[in-house]
């Protein structure tokens, strides 16, 4: 969906959690550190981008390596001492909002202070919207990334289409 000032795409989203365990956070950190060759969020909502992989701190102990479409996923050597991946791709899907009105659009749907220092551009928020969990990856100062469940990802769709639609978001 695309008008003159507002832009809605929808992609499959190569997702991989990884997670450290309790106690060994710090080995865990260095070891995916030096297996990325890259250095880590340090904070929730934080991101660092490295070639093709954004990394996205979610929780204390977890981390989301997000790719680039069409991008080989990296191969992780994970001790099962310190921690463990999943991949999370299929079950998620990455709308790609753009435009002038994005934050009405979304303040009719997702309880997230557009303004805010915590949902600045490179930033991530974990939210819901309309009961359905989502992270929001604030991309631009007009544009945002939502990862959400495949599952729900039409009425979703649907949701924002008709909202935009609709004079002043209303």
């Amino acid at each position: 969906m695309a008008s003159s000032d507002f832009t809605l795409t929808v992609a499959d989203c190569p997702l991989i959690q990884v997670e450290g365990w309790d106690g060994t956070l710090s080995q865990f950190e260095s070891s995916l550190s030096a297996s990325l060759g890259a250095k880590l969020p340090a904070l929730v909502g934080e991101t660092v981008r490295h070639q093709s992989l954004l990394v996205i701190r979610i929780a204390p102990r977890r981390l989301w390596l997000a790719l680039d479409d069409g991008t080989q996923a990296p191969t992780l050597a994970i001790d099962p001492d310190l921690g463990c991946s999943v991949c999370l791709g299929e079950g998620r899907v990455r709308f790609g909002l753009a435009g002038v009105d994005i934050s009405s659009v979304l303040s009719t749907c997702m309880a997230v202070d557009w303004h805010a220092p915590a949902a600045a551009p490179g930033r991530a928020v974990q939210t819901s919207f309309h009961h359905v969990p989502v992270l929001l990856l604030r991309t631009g100062k007009t544009a945002c990334d939502l990862i959400v469940p495949r599952t729900f990802s039409r009425s979703l769709h649907d949701w924002i289409t008709d909202h935009q639609a609709s004079p002043a978001g209303s």
